[in-house]
């Protein structure tokens, strides 16, 4: 269900925004968190279409949609739908979430641990189609894996100059064809 190979959006025009603690409360659910992944990297959808994708009876789909709308996490998609069909994006391109800022508490828990689960299970795709990779995805693909010895005030100022230089990178012009996929994990 979850385990889709999720690509290929625009994020042009979207922005990106720290999670407060009402949209982690929603996000806390692992299909939401799911839905929200799927909107952002393949663009919009309807209930029924996620539903569909996600195995689920649209009035499912449609109740984790009117939770991640109430969270303020996808916006109907203006221009597209009718009455009877809503289509939805992601409001934002990218998220943020610094558990330091939240309450240490089983919400702020299961919203890591959905993240770490639905990341851990990317990788576990990337590494079963790697013998089948053609050389330039290779050439193109950076792994790596390092130790950098730093205090909390290290870790936030190097998540914060990581943080400018993406945003310098995604400001500019480029094919949206042509986007990577950047998995920043950083822990103590």
């Amino acid at each position: 269900m979850l385990r889709r190979v999720l690509r290929n959006i625009s994020l042009a025009g979207m922005e990106r925004d720290e999670l407060s603690t009402a949209q982690l409360r929603v996000l806390s659910h692992p299909m939401r968190l799911a839905f929200l992944r799927r909107l952002r990297e393949q663009g919009p959808a309807t209930s029924r279409i996620l539903g569909r994708e996600f195995e689920l009876d649209s009035g499912a789909a449609s109740y984790h949609l009117r939770r991640l709308e109430a969270g303020g996490l996808v916006t109907e998609e203006p221009g597209m739908g009718t009455q009877r069909e809503r289509w939805w994006r992601a409001a934002a391109g990218t998220l943020q979430f610094d558990a330091a800022e939240h309450e240490d508490d089983a919400m702020t828990r299961q919203y890591v641990q959905s993240t770490v689960l639905m990341n851990a299970e990317e990788l576990y795709r990337v590494a079963a189609d790697v013998p089948r990779a053609d050389a330039a995805w290779l050439a193109e693909s950076a792994f790596i894996d390092l130790r950098i010895p730093l205090d909390g005030p290290g870790r936030r100022a190097l998540r914060a100059e990581l943080m400018a230089v993406i945003d310098r990178h995604r400001a500019a012009e480029g094919d949206p064809t042509t986007q990577i996929r950047l998995q920043i994990y950083g822990r103590p």
